[in-house]
């Protein structure tokens, strides 16, 4: 049931006219996409992840993105992949249910947009703590909480991150 909350499409980030990534964001990670010239293969590229910034590019030439991120992430946990022919960066949050305004920093998203992010990752949670239950089709009304801290404190418990 939790693919049913999946991120049915992904921002796009333009600049000049043209699109430079897309990315989208799940409970615990941000998926960045960016498609890489015809030809060029995984041992051409460079990636460098780092807890608060990311670089890459194609190797002997300047990097095409060199940007920080919104938030800090698990390096550890955070991983590249080329598949036909884009290139995919999985970034693993820090803060596990931080909705991300953008996953460059800088690069945000309108507010509408980002509350529909916010109200998707708070079902994502929801459907994570009540697995026999489809929040796929739940609706919030008004403002929608912080997914990460929302009735936390009511246990007394810390964020699953911080335990």
């Amino acid at each position: 049931m939790t693919d049913k909350l999946a991120p049915s499409s992904r921002h796009q980030y333009h600049h000049n006219g043209r699109v430079v990534y897309e990315w989208d964001q799940a409970f615990s990670e941000v998926n960045i996409y960016v498609p890489v010239p015809p030809g060029v293969t995984g041992k051409q590229l460079f990636v460098d992840i780092e807890p608060k910034h990311l670089r890459f590019g194609i190797k002997s030439t300047p990097p095409y993105l060199d940007s920080d991120l919104f938030a800090p992430i698990k390096v550890s946990e955070s991983f590249w992949t080329l598949e036909d022919g884009v290139l995919h960066v999985t970034l693993t949050k820090l803060q596990e249910g931080e909705p991300w305004r953008s996953a460059i920093a800088g690069h945000d998203l309108d507010p509408a947009t980002q509350q529909e992010d916010q109200q998707r990752l708070m079902l994502e949670r929801f459907q994570a703590e009540h697995p026999g239950f489809d929040f796929s089709q739940a609706k919030f009304n008004g403002q929608v909480p912080n997914p990460r801290t929302f009735m936390r404190d009511l246990d007394g418990a810390p964020p699953p991150d911080e335990q």
